[in-house]
């Protein structure tokens, strides 16, 4: 399986995307595993949130092939913990999901049409987060939950 994580917008945080990338490394030992930078809406000062979010969810879905298992990071999406989201991750793999697309929104969140093609949304918390710092968090989980599910030493329970 491919796992590509989309994320909206590029971050200014050299130590983000330093976490980001070392993450990224460990990942690649257990699939092939992508980020692909989506370009920030220009000229937004006056622009309806909405406007932006048809832009941003445009720009997501022309990434977007029929046979992606299209995941979305949202704040209203399924809670797991780090052994559940390795057993949800298992499953997709198992299930012979070829293209798994993982996408970080900008910050005002997703269209609805993007919400409309998503196959599911998962929440790394009920706690609000940055969009460009849940890069790093969620780069961590999913390698954490690639060494549960090869049962190696990373994760303590």
């Amino acid at each position: 399986m491919n796992i590509e994580l989309i994320v909206v917008g590029k971050t200014d945080s050299r130590e983000v995307e330093a976490l980001v990338e070392m993450y990224s490394k460990r990942i690649n030992r257990y699939c092939k595993f992508s980020m692909t930078t989506i370009a920030d809406v220009r000229n937004t000062k006056n622009m309806a949130t909405s406007r932006q979010k048809q832009l941003e969810g445009e720009a997501i879905l022309r990434l977007v092939s029929e046979g992606d298992y299209l995941v979305l990071m949202d704040e209203r999406g399924s809670q797991y913990s780090s052994m559940e989201y390795a057993e949800w991750l298992q499953k997709r793999m198992l299930s012979g999901v070829k293209r798994l697309l993982l996408v970080i929104g900008g910050p005002y969140g997703f269209s609805e049409d993007v919400y409309a093609r998503a196959n599911g949304k998962v929440s790394l918390s009920r706690m609000t987060f940055s969009h460009q710092i849940v890069r790093a968090i969620f780069t961590e989980q999913l390698y954490r939950a690639f060494t549960i599910l090869h049962n190696e030493p990373y994760h303590h329970e």
